[in-house]
Formats: C-alpha cells, sequence, structure tokens
C-alpha cells in the first residue's frame, strides 16, 4: 500500500470518525432538548401493532419530537422498540424526547374519569354515561321502556334479574380510552358490593332491615333528602322511628322516583295521592328498590341512625331541616318555612 493510498484511508477515517462524533453528540443533543411543543400538550395514540417507524413519523408530525430517524435510530440501537406499549399518550411542552421515550415503554398512558354522582337515579347515571367520548359504548340505544332497558343492561353487565337502581357506588373511576360501559358499570357494582358489606358488617343493634339490600333503600332515601353531612345520622332515624311505628314514610323523593318521566318538576297533591310502588304517602313501607345512588356516609347513616324521637322533618330553605316530635310541631314548622318561603330559599345546600 502506497504512503498516498494510507494518507486517504487515514483521512476518510478520521472524517468518518468526526462525523459519528458530531453526529452523535447532534443526536443526543436532539434527544435532551425539549420538545419542539411550545404552547400546549399534545395528544397521540398508539395503536397495536403500530411500527416503531410509524410512532417517530407520528411523534414528528406532531412537533413532539424533532428527528423521526434520529429518535427511531436510537430506540433501535438501545434495542427497545418491542418495549413500547400501545395507548393514548399526552406529551407536555418541556418534555424532552428520552423522557417522551420513556413515557412510551412504561405506558404512562392518558387517564380519562368518569364520576358516578351521589343522588343520581340510574337513569341519569346512563345518559351521562353515554356522553363521555372516551368510553367504548356497546349497551346500544336506550329504550323507550325503563324496565326493559334496565333489564338489558344488567343482562350486559352479568347480574340479570336484579333492579340496578342503586347498586352501582358513586365515586370517581379512572380508566384509560376504549374501556367499555359494561367494564365500568362492573367495577362500579363491585365497589358497592364491596363498601355495602363492610358497612353491614358494622351495623347498630336491632335495625328494622332484614338484609343489606334494605338498608341500601334506606340509604337512597337519606341521601335524596339532605346534603348536609350533619343531618344524615338524624334523618335515617326519623325514618326508623316512622317504620317501628307503623307510620307512612311519607318522603316526596320516593314519590318523584315512582312518577318517572311523567314528573316535570313540580310535585302536586295529585302526585302525592297516586298509587305507585314507590309511593311511601301511599304504602306503609319502604319502596321496594333504591331511589338513587347512596355514597358511604348515606349507607352509614342507614345502618346508623341517631336515637331520639322526632317523627318529623320540614326544610327550612337554607339546605337544612326543622325536626319535630309531634305533627302540631310540623305543622307550624311547614307554615313558617313552606307558606312563606324566603326569596333566597333552596331546599339544598349551596
Amino acid at each position: 500500500m502506497t504512503s498516498i493510498l494510507k494518507k486517504i484511508i487515514l483521512r476518510l477515517l478520521a472524517a468518518l470518525t468526526l462525523s459519528l462524533v458530531f453526529g452523535g453528540a447532534y443526536s443526543w443533543h436532539l434527544l435532551n432538548s425539549p420538545t419542539g411543543l411550545s404552547q400546549k400538550p399534545a395528544l397521540i395514540s398508539v395503536v397495536p401493532g403500530m411500527g416503531l417507524s410509524s410512532i417517530a413519523k407520528k411523534l414528528a408530525k406532531s412537533g413532539i419530537i424533532d428527528n423521526g430517524l434520529v429518535f427511531s435510530s436510537y430506540v433501535r440501537l438501545l434495542n427497545k422498540g418491542g418495549r413500547i406499549k400501545a395507548g393514548e399518550y399526552q406529551f407536555n411542552v418541556g418534555q424532552n424526547e428520552l423522557e417522551v421515550l420513556d413515557q412510551l415503554i412504561t405506558g404512562q398512558v392518558v387517564q380519562h374519569e368518569f364520576t358516578f354522582v351521589e343522588g343520581w337515579d340510574f337513569a341519569q347515571t346512563l345518559s351521562h354515561l353515554n356522553k363521555n367520548p372516551a368510553i367504548k359504548h356497546t349497551l346500544g340505544q336506550e329504550l323507550d321502556d325503563r324496565d326493559q332497558w334496565f333489564e338489558h343492561v344488567m343482562r350486559a353487565v352479568g347480574y340479570a334479574g336484579q333492579n340496578p337502581e342503586g347498586l352501582f357506588y358513586p365515586e370517581t373511576y379512572y380508566f384509560t380510552r376504549g374501556m367499555t360501559d359494561v367494564h365500568l358499570l362492573q367495577r362500579a357494582y363491585l365497589q358497592m358490593q364491596k363498601v355495602l358489606r363492610e358497612e353491614w358488617e358494622l351495623r347498630a343493634p336491632e335495625l328494622p332491615y332484614d338484609s343489606p339490600y334494605e338498608a341500601l333503600i334506606m340509604a337512597s332515601m337519606v341521601e335524596k333528602e339532605t346534603g348536609l353531612a350533619s343531618e344524615r345520622e338524624r334523618i335515617a332515624g326519623v325514618f326508623v322511628r316512622r317504620l317501628r311505628k307503623g307510620m307512612r314514610l311519607q318522603t316526596d323523593p320516593t314519590v318523584i322516583y315512582g312518577l318517572g318521566k311523567q314528573y316535570s318538576g313540580n310535585l302536586t297533591r295529585k302526585h302525592l295521592k297516586a298509587y305507585t310502588p314507590y309511593n311511601t304517602y301511599r304504602i306503609k313501607a319502604m319502596p321496594p328498590t333504591p331511589i338513587a345512588n347512596s355514597g358511604r356516609a348515606a349507607i352509614h347513616a342507614a345502618l346508623h341512625p341517631l336515637a331520639g324521637n322526632s317523627l318529623y322533618f320540614v326544610a327550612r330553605g337554607d339546605g337544612g331541616h326543622y325536626f319535630s316530635a309531634t305533627f302540631d310541631e310540623h305543622k307550624k314548622a311547614v307554615k313558617k318555612y313552606q307558606w312563606n318561603r324566603a326569596d333566597n330559599y333552596h331546599s339544598s345546600p349551596q
């Protein structure tokens, strides 16, 4: 080999070494620099089976990485392409590309949320559920017949033969995009069973309930009657004493629930006289099912009613209630708080 050829080879090797050094330094700089996001986070979805090149192109197109080739080459060098997990990702301003890769490998996907609201009935809950765009809807369109619709839903959830009212625990559930409505309902159902079982085991003695389900019915009435934590046990106490005395519960929320779509927002004397299985002005018992979602506090109150002698209560208009031991006292309270309502009257806490 001539000296000239040796010099050419050495120069080529030097140039290659420099290019590798500078290329590596440039690549490392890109990987450690903040993403191109300048104003707001970006959402992308990595679908199952998507290749590394396609993922890198998608990230670059969204401004999350600067160079798809550099990113994908680095991932291949580390042999981590197969560890990227499918899902919906949110990338934030200020992240660098190494952090982006770590997020993809560890599967830190977007968590969506859905809340089963305390005091809502099952129809309200389902309507709300059907409007959530992150949930995969599999139950189909609501049927006009409420009983048939409820039966269809419970069959799909896996608990056929049960009335769904009150059986889904009200709290916020987190999930990844694409989870089915059925799966979410199953989670809420099992959570209710867990909470109800825990509270039933710690119940007060000599309650007028033969089962946890009857306690849940009572809890739903307590939930609908007040939003004040301080009143729950007291209202439960009134209902329990009335049951023991054979008195009708006479609670408006049960009447409203029994009316269904016939109720337009104004409860009348005619409504109170109309018979439904839920009209506690007509039946001498609790309604056949819960009438709303009950939280743990309401369930606890139903199982630990406050002792006392009050048998009546009426809304004061400030979110709370006035409790009376006699009907005469109750009539005076009704006249005071209901006949002459203040301008700022509100039946629930503000």
